[in-house]
């Protein structure tokens, strides 16, 4: 059994619980950095595709896990980060710049849209914010003069102080690039979790009246939330643009808002690190599919040839079955096994069954 002695209220909050904690996490990202050393090209663009699915996990997580508010739309904040990188940088605006602004834009944006929007809640919520993701493919084929219409835009090349940064020209660089905004947004997500707003978020996820009742303005916090998720996703679709190299409305159809939100649901609602579990779902499923098709025609010589929706239904039934067997995600599922071996033998099945709501009058709405 692990014991961790709390002498303080700051312990439950430090970025880190202990230096066993922190020296695993440095292993891994170590383990991240040496990637481009021992994978290939293709590979290691399949992981930079994971991470930036990663950054567009880490906002969406923000909204629905931890503030507790479902979106449908975060495909739209996705391409409005996408084209307004582009669109900076095709007007001289130097990328290290660019991207940042289209994530600000991104962010103002959806918290200016939040405002009348968050004043639903539930499957009106929903719905609402879906209906935001097919408006906004009708306004990038409208702004034709802008976006590119059904054609789209495509992406210049990067260049950062002198150095020239491409997908297929230097992979290495990009997927550095893309795993430095990834480490710098997780920085700031798990400080901010820590911080009174990040405390506020949750506390509205749990009850919205007990947290107004303590004093916090749930309109405003909501609207921050909304914000600050947009940024994220803004930030992960300004780097997809320069991943795809380009793209159009098509890009960001509602099918990529349900995959989003089936990421979250699937790595775990509630925790940093589900997001990036359900990234590695979502992006490597696709190739993984693709290579034991590959093998099974070279084993048994029977030729299988891609089936239409394939990979959707396979993602149908993995989100269903996680709903079913395991709502807590694979971080949960990680959660409750790292739990068991800590406690040993005090650990008790229904330990992490959580409760939905704290008043009577919420479980009535």
């Amino acid at each position: 059994m692990r014991i961790l002695f709390k002498r303080s209220y700051g312990v439950d909050i430090r970025l880190f619980a202990d230096w066993q904690t922190f020296a695993w996490y440095a292993a891994l990202f170590a383990a991240v950095l040496a990637m481009p050393f021992v994978l290939d090209d293709y590979y290691l663009g399949e992981v930079t595709y994971v991470l930036i699915f990663s950054l567009a996990g880490l906002g969406l997580m923000l909204l629905v896990g931890h503030t507790g508010l479902v979106s449908l739309g975060h495909a739209a904040f996705l391409a409005t980060g996408a084209y307004m990188d582009v669109i900076l940088i095709e007007r001289g605006v130097p990328f290290i710049l660019a991207l940042p602004l289209a994530g600000l834009f991104s962010g103002v944006v959806g918290a200016i849209i939040a405002i009348p929007v968050l004043r639903l809640t539930g499957i009106y919520l929903a719905i609402a914010t879906m209906a935001l993701a097919i408006i906004t493919e009708d306004i990038i084929v409208l702004a034709e003069p802008v976006t590119g219409g059904v054609i789209g835009l495509t992406t210049p090349p990067i260049e950062i102080f002198g150095l020239e940064i491409d997908r297929y020209g230097t992979p290495k660089l990009f997927f550095y690039l893309c795993l430095a905004v990834v480490a710098l947004v997780t920085l700031f997500y798990r400080n901010l979790l820590r911080s009174p707003t990040g405390r506020a978020f949750t506390a509205i996820r749990d009850s919205e009246v007990s947290a107004s009742s303590l004093g916090i303005n749930v309109a405003v916090y909501k609207t921050l939330s909304f914000g600050i998720s947009c940024f994220f996703t803004g930030l992960a679709g300004g780097l997809l643009a320069h991943y795809l190299g380009a793209f159009n409305h098509e890009t960001f159809l509602i099918i990529t808002s349900i995959l989003l939100l089936m990421m979250v649901v699937v790595g775990g609602m509630g925790s940093i690190h589900g997001a990036f579990f359900g990234a590695i779902v979502i992006g490597l499923l696709p190739p993984a599919i693709t290579i034991l098709r590959e093998y099974f025609t070279a084993l048994t010589g029977i030729r299988m040839t891609a089936i239409p929706g394939l990979d959707t239904g396979i993602f149908a039934v993995i989100l269903v079955m996680f709903i079913l067997f395991e709502p807590m995600g694979i971080y949960g599922r990680w959660l409750k096994i790292r739990t068991f071996f800590q406690i040993f033998p005090l650990y008790r099945k229904n330990m992490f069954r959580r409760q939905k709501t704290f008043l009577k009058t919420e479980r009535m709405r």
